[in-house]
């Protein structure tokens, strides 16, 4: 393989070290165990939230801490759940008295480490809510996970309850408006390439030149079927029908449509999809109130691309237009 790091081993602890260094107006790193904070510490009398999962995936979660977003994340290994030890002072770190909410990627060793730190945390006298992603409509059950997994959509929900918690809304609240998130959200993503875990050494599985891979999950997981390489737009076909079918659209909503990247497409592909798959809405007579096109929820170097649709309503979309400041999104 060639990439640019040093030990295998190393790479997350180097790779979040020099995170902490580019943003240090945003975020604060914390080395043992490993987590990263927002900058200046929890806001008094808000609601904290708490984010995490495998690295591989940046910007996820780390790149989403800041104002209007996440208060901490906590990077595992790469394609690895972090441990309750790295989770628990996270939360206790982004409590500042009106409890922590964490959003959660629906596997297993993510949720069932997220919920031991939970429960130590309320030994500890913090309350915290659990909100659990599982947008991904390729697959109803996977390697990693009982039921749908957690991908792109994450973005919504930390975006979305990030801004609920940044205005004053009480716990219940905000768990309340990330589930209702996470209830009208989908996405669907495929592979033309596989990627390389770098103390794996080799890709994480075989993809012929020829053919891609329908419904894949960010950590290489099987979709619903493998297709010869076929041109963007009925490849977005084939991403977003299932998303609106799914979602159960209608003619005169409005929606967000997120084109995410893998981590190895360029952005003049992505615009390529986002293209089709607006005019596929516009058939349909979906509106696209707000988008978001770019690399947010990666697989490494994985060449490929995933279709998020979240039905709006006005209240979500103020919510998805108030003040947002992280290192990989601001307004």
């Amino acid at each position: 393989m060639k990439k640019l790091i040093n030990d295998p081993q190393d790479v997350v602890a180097e790779s979040v070290e020099g995170f902490g260094l580019a943003h240090a107006d945003v975020v604060q790193v914390h080395v043992d165990p490993l987590f990263v904070t927002r900058a200046g510490g929890a806001v008094p009398g808000k609601v904290g939230l708490v984010s995490g999962g495998g690295s591989g995936h940046e910007p996820l979660h780390a790149g989403f801490v800041g104002v209007g977003m996440l208060d901490a994340a906590v990077p595992g290994a790469v394609f690895t759940s972090p441990t309750p030890d790295q989770i628990l002072p996270a939360i206790a770190a982004a409590d500042a008295g009106a409890g922590v909410l964490t959003i959660v990627k629906n596997y297993t060793g993510d949720v069932l480490n997220f919920e031991t730190a939970a429960e130590l945390a309320d030994a500890d006298g913090i309350t915290v809510r659990q909100v659990v992603v599982n947008d991904d409509v390729a697959v109803e059950d996977s390697l990693y996970t009982a039921g749908r997994r957690g991908v792109a959509g994450t973005v919504a929900v930390e975006k979305i309850a990030g801004a609920a918690a940044e205005r004053g809304d009480d716990l219940d609240a905000v768990a309340a408006v990330a589930q209702r998130v996470v209830d009208n959200v989908r996405t669907m993503g495929l592979a033309l390439t596989a990627c390389t875990v770098p103390h794996v050494g080799g890709p994480s599985f075989d993809l012929p030149d020829d053919e891609i891979e329908i419904g894949i999950g960010i950590h290489g997981e099987p979709g619903r079927h493998r297709v010869g390489l076929e041109n963007a737009d009925v490849l977005t076909e084939k991403l977003l029908t299932p998303v609106v079918e799914d979602l159960g659209l209608a003619g005169g909503e409005r929606v967000l449509l997120l084109v995410n990247g893998m981590g190895g497409t360029p952005a003049s592909e992505l615009y390529v999809v986002y293209r089709r798959a607006r005019a596929l809405l516009a058939e349909r007579g979906v509106e696209v109130a707000r988008s978001l096109v770019g690399n947010y929820v990666t697989s490494l170097e994985m060449q490929g691309a995933s279709v998020t649709v979240l039905r709006l309503d006005d209240e979500l979309t103020a919510l998805w237009d108030a003040p947002v400041h992280t290192s990989a999104l601001r307004w």
